[in-house]
């Protein structure tokens, strides 16, 4: 994908990468009873701890050692120094992260989260997925064919995957295909017609879908998709076929036309080059997930491909009940600039 080379519209409003230091002053210590400093510094340390437990442990669905390590995030913050420009120009900034509140699984939550990340006013989700997908376009066609290539191969893996490998990992795999809500009327004709005939329905609606749909397996294709957001104005149904390593499981028609794309790291990349902020993404392990305590949260960066001007962007990611093997509802985090310490004392380093 290409380089991008135009500048975001959207008024977002968020903290500054930058929090000068600044030395206490004499005049600010003398006469200071040292004894009460320290126990007000006690204090002070005391009461950071308790917003930290009070913030994570409203969250559902997470275990305790997930809460151990999402409070440490929130107590003492993570690091994260400005890619590409001296310290002296643009200091290295602490944020603390708490909960942003919980978001609706309706497909839209990666730009739900976003939008509430990033405290955004002017831009709802749907806003952002159409911005995410014209970004998109916009670098994908100005890419070499053999990026355009390792694009394609990755869509490929996520919604068209290869049937005949992957069962080693994969229980259940799924392709996404795209029907034209104004031809849902002369497929669905046809597939009664094979039921008429004798196929039993799924059998009949996998082939008349294979058949006349469109499969996400390329740039373009792609584009449609993630421009899916459950409304009525979407020009496509996402049908999803499920097999087994056995078949056909089932055949999901989205009759309804209620179903959104769910946002995946390319539309995490493209929100990232978009408005030229780094997104983290804070995936959070439970004991299922077979890893160490101390491993169970980590930070999935995607970066834009642009120069970075303004601070991060944190999304939040649980997973419990999936074994590792990912998740995708995104929630957002709430990114506060707090006084520069130490890099030895943070809970993280960006």
């Amino acid at each position: 994908m290409g380089k991008l080379l135009c500048d975001s519209t959207a008024t977002i409003q968020s903290p500054s990468p930058t929090v000068p230091w600044r030395e206490p002053s004499t005049a600010a210590i003398d006469g200071v009873d040292l004894v009460n400093q320290s126990s007000a510094a006690a204090a002070f340390e005391a009461a950071e701890k308790t917003m930290a437990a009070t913030a994570w442990d409203d969250v559902s669905g997470l275990e305790e050692q997930q809460r151990r390590h999402l409070r440490r995030l929130h107590a003492k913050g993570v690091l994260w120094k400005h890619p590409g420009k001296e310290e002296s120009s643009s200091p290295p900034v602490v944020f603390r992260l708490s909960h942003g509140g919980e978001v609706s699984s309706d497909g839209n939550c990666l730009f739900t989260a976003s939008q509430k990340a990033m405290e955004a006013r002017v831009v709802d989700a749907r806003d952002l997925r159409r911005r995410a997908v014209r970004r998109f376009l916009e670098d994908f066609g100005s890419a070499g064919e053999e990026e355009k290539e390792a694009v394609r191969e990755a869509i490929r893996h996520m919604y068209s995957p290869d049937l005949k490998a992957g069962w080693g990992i994969h229980i259940v795999q799924e392709e996404k295909l795209l029907a034209k809500k104004e031809e849902r009327e002369s497929l669905d004709s046809a597939i009664d017609e094979l039921v008429q005939i004798g196929m039993q329905r799924e059998t009949a609606a996998e082939s008349i879908y294979r058949e006349r749909c469109v499969p996400v397996n390329d740039g373009p294709s792609w584009a449609k998709y993630m421009s899916v957001s459950g409304s009525s104005e979407d020009e496509h149904d996402i049908i999803s076929l499920q097999y087994t390593e056995d078949g056909l499981l089932s055949v999901d028609e989205n009759r309804q036309g209620h179903a959104a794309a769910f946002g995946d790291d390319i539309a995490i990349e493209c929100l990232a080059t978009e408005f030229k902020r780094e997104i983290y993404v804070v995936q959070a392990h439970g004991s299922d997930g077979m890893v160490e305590e101390e491993n169970c949260v980590f930070f999935l960066p995607h970066k834009p491909r642009s120069e970075v001007i303004e601070s991060p962007v944190f999304l939040f990611m649980k997973g419990t009940g999936w074994c590792g093997g990912g998740a995708d509802h995104y929630e957002p985090l709430i990114a506060s600039p707090s006084q520069i310490i130490s890099q030895e004392k943070v809970a993280f380093v960006l």
